[in-house]
């Protein structure tokens, strides 16, 4: 294995930097990739996190996995972990970078491109390649908290098998998005399951728990490491649809992702400042949270409520 002109022979734990672009100061900015190899032929195992900059769980899911020496003593295959990837974003507070590019949409990017395309094209040409399957650590968008959960692609049977062993408390299929991460590694035959969990900017410790307890799962299912794998119950959803908000104004929760709820059911309701009007926010159908927004304040069309059934 050789990545960034850098072998990693079988048996060998290292460390490397890929270097993929400067601040304006000078700074370089690098990417790590913690390489682990067995002695003992096996899958390899690609676990990334920080693709979206603020997704913070996903981040220290990757982190604690690699502080915790979880991969240190594989018993056969190998493991890439990429804690943050997009390093801008993480630095900004935000989701994208300074651009306003979405990594996640930049796939498998281009060597002349913008920046989050030439860092996805760094990423794709000098580490994905490598991969057998992977798992892809994120976490809710901007002020969205989801429930621990694991999304398949619909048609990859082998994909599905990786969400299950995953074992989230939701495992939820879901079409693969045009130049995302997920949608490239399809294209290459890799498996690529995308773990939820938590809100971003905030640090959800049993999101954090689940992810690491779901990424020993699958190492154990794959022969990668000792141990017996702990499987909790699980729901599968194949269809999901969000609510949005029907006017604006301050919004309250009554119900949260995790939540099962029946057609008709006030999950929350908007008001204004000066209680001139109060709207409830209902369920369309029956079904399970996912997701649900915690933003206080929001405008009419704002999505509220992600549910599937």
């Amino acid at each position: 294995m050789k990545i960034n002109n850098i072998t990693v022979n079988p048996g060998e734990n290292v460390t490397i930097q890929i270097p993929v672009a400067n601040l304006p100061s000078g700074t370089e900015i690098n990417l790590f990739a913690h390489v682990y190899r067995s002695k003992k032929p096996g899958p390899t195992l690609l676990v990334t996190g920080g693709v979206h900059g603020d997704e913070v769980n996903g981040i220290e899911i990757v982190r604690r996995a690699v502080r915790e020496k979880l991969f240190n003593k594989l018993k056969a295959g190998a493991v890439i972990a990429v804690p943050l990837l997009n390093v801008y974003g993480f630095i900004n507070f935000s989701r994208g970078f300074p651009d306003g590019k979405d990594v996640n949409r930049s796939f498998p990017g281009t060597k002349s491109g913008s920046l989050a395309a030439r860092i996805a094209y760094v990423f794709t040409t000098e580490i994905l390649p490598f991969a057998d399957l992977a798992l892809d650590f994120h976490t809710g968008g901007k002020s969205i908290h989801n429930f621990p959960q694991a999304r398949y692609t619909g048609d990859d049977e082998r994909s599905y098998k990786l969400a299950k062993d995953l074992n989230m408390p939701l495992i939820i299929k879901s079409s693969l998005i045009a130049r995302s991460l997920r949608k490239t590694a399809y294209s290459k035959n890799i498996p690529m399951v995308v773990f939820e969990g938590g809100e971003s900017l905030r640090i959800d410790e049993n999101s954090i728990a689940e992810g690491l307890r779901g990424l020993r799962n699958v190492l154990i299912g794959q022969g990668m490491i000792k141990g017996k794998q702990e499987i909790n119950p699980t729901i599968e959803l194949e269809t999901k649809l969000w609510i949005r908000a029907n006017r604006a104004g301050i919004f309250s929760l009554e119900k949260k992702s995790g939540d099962y709820v029946k057609k008709g059911d006030v999950l929350g309701r908007i008001t204004d400042p000066y209680n001139t009007y109060q709207s409830k926010v209902s369920a369309k159908n029956d079904g399970f949270i996912f997701g649900h927004n915690n933003n206080p304040v929001v405008n009419k069309g704002d999505a509220l409520f992600h549910i599937g059934f």
